[in-house]
């Protein structure tokens, strides 16, 4: 199988991938949020402590693979993991126990690191060894597409909780079959023979990296996981959740792959910054104005953003590592798992508090501008490290 593989197939298994492990297996939930919460007792806080759950099972995930150095291993474990994300997602009708779905969300956490982690790093893997430009922005196209293709699968079935998500399990076993087939194995032939040396960045490059990252995550988890529910909530707004989450994906689809290409001609950091800007806009425009123009462009400026801040960090992680490229996009991602840990049940219980929102968006928006701040210093950091390297460079030519 390896010698029938092509750029193409590659990208698109990847991209298939991340609509069985990100999609079904975890964007999904948020459609169903609301519907869950009717027709299933769900309260607000339980809803905060399910995503969390499954934030925790990605972060454990993560954990595997950046702690798992055999790459044959790591393969595999990608290929379990698709098989688990049609698992989970059908035995969420099997029960109405806030114990069995925890257990249930969390191993879908898990399912969603193979896409991001475990399949981001074979496929970047693969290009390099293959003389390909090692981008991600196709592959996290996938991440965008999974939020449109689910959402107009559960707008197509009826407001049942149990339907949707049985829907939603014979969605992952059709994209299963070429995530499957065309994921690379590490061992798969290469035209470039050549030994591949990493390039680890600096100790202050990785700490302010992390921790803008970790912002970063705090935002996402906040605006990704309640979205639909900020919508649903609003007076005049009802049954526009949908809506908004399809915005969301349809922003989202073509985003990474529009970063990219900014990030090449303008650097990395420099991009990241104004992702990072423009999603703090999208993340607080609902607590500001609630109009529906209003809740359009707020979907379409995060839908646009966070998979820019994923794609371009993982790539960055990507680049420094390239003979092992999901060690250090495991250990990148610890930091923004942990936030997606935190921010659901934060704002769950901000929301049973208050009876709203407002206060958590703020917050969320409020966390992602010191992420802000995070790279706005590593910034001046790299700019003087080059300023040095480049008058050191004069001084050897001048001597």
């Amino acid at each position: 199988m390896s010698s029938e593989l092509t750029k193409i197939r590659v990208y698109f298994a990847g991209i298939c991938s991340l609509i069985v492990t990100a999609g079904v297996a975890r964007f999904s939930y948020s459609l169903l949020l609301p519907t869950m919460q009717e027709g299933a007792g769900l309260t607000e806080i339980g809803g905060g402590w399910l995503a969390s759950y499954n934030f925790m099972g990605y972060l454990f995930g993560v954990l595997i693979a950046a702690n798992m150095h055999n790459l044959n291993h790591k393969y595999h474990l990608y290929r379990v993991y698709l098989l688990l994300s049609i698992v989970t997602s059908a035995a969420m009708v099997m029960t109405t126990d806030m114990v069995a779905w925890a257990v249930l969300r969390f191993l879908a956490g898990m399912c969603a690191s193979g896409g991001f982690i475990i399949a981001s790093g074979l496929i970047l893997k693969w290009l390099v060894k293959n003389n390909h430009r090692p981008e991600l922005g196709i592959h996290f196209a996938g991440a965008g597409l999974s939020i449109v293709i689910t959402s107009l699968l559960v707008a197509a079935m009826p407001s049942d909780w149990q339907q949707q998500w049985l829907a939603l399990s014979v969605l992952a076993i059709v994209f299963s079959v070429p995530a499957w087939l065309w994921m690379p194995h590490p061992s798969s032939e290469s035209k470039n023979q050549e030994v591949i040396e990493d390039n680890p960045p600096s100790k202050v490059f990785k700490s302010l990296i992390m921790l803008a990252y970790f912002c970063a995550g705090y935002g996402y988890a906040v605006s990704s996981t309640f979205i639909v529910d900020i919508v649903e909530r609003t007076d005049g707004l009802q049954g526009q959740g949908g809506l908004a989450f399809l915005l969301i994906g349809l922003a989202a689809t073509p985003a990474a792959l529009i970063w990219d290409r900014i990030a090449r001609r303008t650097g990395y950091l420099k991009t990241l910054i104004a992702a990072y800007m423009l999603q703090i806009v999208g993340i607080i425009l609902p607590a500001i104005n609630d109009s529906l123009p209003v809740v359009i462009i707020s979907a379409l400026l995060f839908g646009g953003t966070f998979i820019a801040c994923v794609s371009l960090v993982l790539t960055m992680a990507g680049k420094f590592y390239p003979s092992n490229p999901a060690k250090f996009m495991g250990t990148m991602t610890l930091s923004y798992g942990a936030a997606q840990i935190i921010a659901p049940v934060c704002t769950g219980y901000i929301v049973e508090a208050y009876g709203n929102y407002e206060l958590g968006l703020y917050l969320s928006a409020a966390v992602v501008m010191v992420g802000t701040f995070f790279l706005y210093g590593l910034f001046f950091i790299e700019n003087s490290l080059e300023k040095e390297k480049e008058k050191m460079r004069e001084q050897s030519l001048n001597t």
